[in-house]
């Protein structure tokens, strides 16, 4: 009865160690999100996607907030880390409170959830406009992300009174 007790324990100690180590080397393969700009690899990998877009019409060569929101239906959290855009020289991430406008360096897009650049709170400011904006143009953004890579999206000008889901 000895032998097949200690047969088991041997047993029970080997199979927690192989369900261990093949969990880890599970979570190994699904962590790395990708840097080619081609969208998350699957598994719990970030998948990222962006929705709600708009710039309100800025007053005539002058500076422009950016809003959208980016949805992450994967299972890793990632960050947006540079926005860019090859129609304006300067593209930079703000957080608003109730008294002060402040650049962040980042900004986290959590697994399963959202990042949303809104009116009154986190935005972008776009800045040194290659040409003029008209209502119905479009700006190109290129969104680089810490695990997914770069995201390119065109975002339209609206009227200054536009808000999405409203008509």
């Amino acid at each position: 009865m000895k032998g097949t007790l200690g047969f088991r324990r041997t047993a029970l100690a080997g199979a927690v160690l192989a369900t261990a180590l093949g969990g880890g080397a599970f979570l190994v393969a699904c962590g790395a999100g990708g840097q080619d700009g081609g969208g998350a690899s699957a598994g719990g990998a970030a998948r990222l996607s962006v929705a709600d877009s708009y710039i309100p019409m800025p007053p005539a060569g002058g500076m422009a907030a950016g809003y959208l929101t980016v949805r992450n239906e994967g299972g890793e959290d990632d960050e947006l880390v540079r926005v860019s855009s090859p129609g304006a020289s300067s593209v930079t991430m703000h957080r608003s409170t109730a008294s002060t406008m402040e650049q962040v360096e980042k900004l986290d897009v959590p697994a399963h959830g959202a990042l949303q650049l809104a009116r009154g709170g986190t935005h972008l400011m776009i800045m040194g406009w290659q040409k003029a904006p008209v209502l119905g143009d479009e700006l190109e953004l290129d969104l680089t992300f810490t695990r997914t890579g770069t995201i390119s999206v065109k975002v339209p000008v609206k009227e200054l009174t536009y808000r999405p889901g409203q008509q």
